[in-house]
């Protein structure tokens, strides 16, 4: 197995990986960082509204719903094959 990296966004429902890191600064990227958006933290891709947007995802366990662009500042790593 090996490790690659994507955004939140590219996960597929059902699919896992680890926050490797969150891009920007500012209040949006601390207000992640207090949802439990932290790097490490393993994180669960639930579902995607059609379209899309929104996300819900499940860190710490517990489910979150984020907008898609802010999934899109997320860098996990997967341990899928590639």
């Amino acid at each position: 197995m090996q490790s690659r990296s994507m955004t939140l966004d590219d996960l597929k429902p059902g699919q896992k990986g680890t926050i490797s890191s969150i891009s920007g600064v500012g209040p949006l990227v601390q207000r992640l960082m207090a949802l439990g958006l932290l790097e490490g933290s393993e994180i669960a891709m639930l579902r995607k509204a059609l379209g899309g947007d929104p996300v819900e995802v499940e860190v710490m366990g517990y489910a979150l719903s984020l907008r898609r662009d802010e999934a899109r500042r997320i860098e996990v790593v997967t341990g899928d094959a590639v």
